[in-house]
This record gives structure tokens, C-alpha cells and sequence, in this order.
């Protein structure tokens, strides 16, 4: 299968290309970072699409930061929105087989736990701009299927970590603060709120998702991907400190609160598993064992 993978050198894209070429896939990557089109450019993004001459389209460009979206919600909504757009209209017209729309379970917001596990049809309830623009993305996939026939499946990604990932996520965050910690001599970890509860899936099980996906998904169909867990922001940073190669303390530090936030998140997989055998497979243990051993690669290079 030919591959172009808009959004390659980010967190989630260096593992899709490495995955992708690992199984035998021919892979095209761009990214703005690398010198690639802006998806806000819809010539540029529609030539470099007809030029990949792809079986399958990735769309993994965007803005990801929730914290971000608060103060750039404008960016937002034209990276995750009319970004999305552009892609779309590029593949039908380059006549592309397949898109893999990745979008984010953080579109069903704010739910009670009575609702749990969250499955496909659960109503959208978006509380940060960021979750909204995936909101509406979510739906420009579904009217491009229903309305052109475009074959797009919608990937809902749950919590993902792992290796490489930025330090604007939680766990990622504080997998920094504890490499710093022992670089530097330091006691303490800051953190932010540690009751909030997360769906957390490795990156790597995500990619095989998405490439799951690619082949046997169905056209205008959604599909979580989670583990069907949830564990607590709380237990991934004492599992940190806990791998520290020095005693550490949290310290908590109320300006790393968002300003709303979901307290709780936990996903249903099983329409992913019916149609693909997928299930996440790397325990959450071993991620933030890797995710450390990154950072403290990362923070001794500097």
C-alpha cells in the first residue's frame, strides 16, 4: 500500500511512518516542519496530494495542544478545521482510495461515569476549543462521505503516550520535570490536577490502529481507539517518581490546571476489535517506562 502521511514528523506521525515502512508500506511524509505545504494552503496541500499518488491518505496535521487552544482558539479551528477541509477536497480530487481522519475522543467531553464505557454514539460535549474544532472536523468527515462519497474513516483517539511525545501533555510533562529532576539534583515534581482519569493507549498500539484502519475500515464509519482503562493522572506521575533514580515528591502547582477540564474519559474498543482482532497490547507500565528513558535521552542533550 502506498501511503502519504500529511503531519509525518510530529509525536504520532514518526511512529505511523516507522510502523508503515516496518510492515513494507511505500510511505510519502511531509510536514510544514520539514519544509512541507501549510494545510491551511489548500494549492499547495491539493498539489502535494496529487503528486504522493497515494492508495491512502493519513491526516495527521493539526494543532493537538488542548492548553494552547484556550489562547489561540481562532489557530485552532483553522488548523483542525479548515486544515481538514483542504485534505479532503485534495483527495477527491487526486482521486484518492482512502483517508485516515485522525480526530480525538475529546470530543465527548464532559460525561458521567454511568456512561462509561464510551462507545461511537456518544453525544459530542465539547468543553475547550480544541475539543470543539474536532468536534466539527468529526462532522466534515462524515458530511464528505455522505455528501461526495468520499471513502474517509474516522479515527477517535483516546489518550495516547510514548516515546517522543512533546512536553505539552500530562504524562509527557511530567516524565520531563522527573528527568530534570535527576539531572539537576532536584526533590520536587510540579503538577497540575492528579484526579482527573484518562483513557492512556501507547502510541505505538495507536499507529497499528490507524493501519487497521486504512485496509478494513469502513467508509464514513467512527472508531475509538483505548484500551477500555482508565487510570488516574495521579498513578501515572507516582509511577514516574517511582522510576526516578532519586527520591522525589510531587508539588502541586495550580497554574498547570487547564482552565476546564474532563475528569474522567474512558473508551469502548470494541467496534476496532470486531472488525480487526486490535487491542492494545503495551502495558502502561512499560510506556512510561520508555516515555522516562526518553526524556532523560532528551534532557541530557542539552
Amino acid at each position: 500500500m502506498r501511503a502519504l502521511v500529511i503531519g509525518a514528523s510530529g509525536f504520532v506521525g514518526r511512529h505511523l511512518v516507522a510502523h508503515l515502512r516496518e510492515i513494507g508500506d511505500e510511505v510519502v511524509a511531509i510536514d510544514r516542519a520539514s519544509g512541507g505545504p501549510d494545510i491551511c494552503d489548500a494549492y499547495a496541500i491539493t498539489a502535494h496530494v496529487h503528486a504522493a499518488r497515494a492508495d491512502v491518505v493519513y491526516q495527521l496535521a493539526g494543532q493537538s495542544d488542548v492548553g494552547r487552544s484556550w489562547t489561540d482558539v481562532i489557530g485552532t479551528y483553522r488548523a483542525n478545521v479548515e486544515g481538514l477541509v483542504n485534505v479532503l477536497a485534495a483527495a477527491r480530487a487526486a482521486d484518492v482510495q482512502r483517508v485516515v481522519a485522525v480526530l480525538s475522543a475529546d470530543v465527548y467531553g464532559r460525561v458521567a461515569e454511568s456512561e462509561l464505557p464510551l462507545n461511537e454514539d456518544t453525544p459530542f460535549r465539547p468543553i475547550s476549543p480544541y475539543a470543539a474544532s474536532k468536534a466539527a472536523a468529526d462532522l466534515v468527515c462524515l458530511q464528505a462521505f455522505l455528501g461526495y462519497g468520499l471513502h474517509v474513516i474516522r479515527a477517535r483517539p483516546f489518550t495516547h503516550i510514548g516515546p517522543g511525545q512533546g512536553p505539552g501533555f500530562v504524562a509527557s510533562a511530567i516524565a520531563s520535570r522527573v528527568a530534570a529532576a535527576e539531572r539537576d539534583g532536584g526533590d520536587t515534581v510540579a503538577v497540575g490536577t492528579l484526579t482527573t482519569r484518562r483513557d492512556f493507549t501507547d502510541v505505538r498500539d495507536v499507529v497499528r490502529a490507524y493501519r487497521l484502519l486504512a485496509e478494513h475500515g469502513a467508509p464514513g464509519e467512527a472508531y475509538n481507539i483505548c484500551s477500555g482503562t482508565e487510570v488516574s493522572v495521579q498513578f501515572v506521575a507516582d509511577t514516574l517518581t517511582g522510576l526516578a533514580r532519586r527520591p522525589l515528591r510531587l508539588e502541586q502547582d495550580p497554574a498547570l490546571s487547564r482552565p476546564a477540564d474532563v475528569p474522567i474519559l474512558r473508551g469502548d474498543p470494541a467496534r476496532i476489535h470486531e472488525l480487526t482482532g486490535w487491542k492494545a497490547e503495551i502495558p502502561i507500565i512499560s510506556t512510561l517506562t520508555d516515555l522516562l528513558d526518553d526524556w532523560r535521552e532528551r534532557i541530557n542533550r542539552y
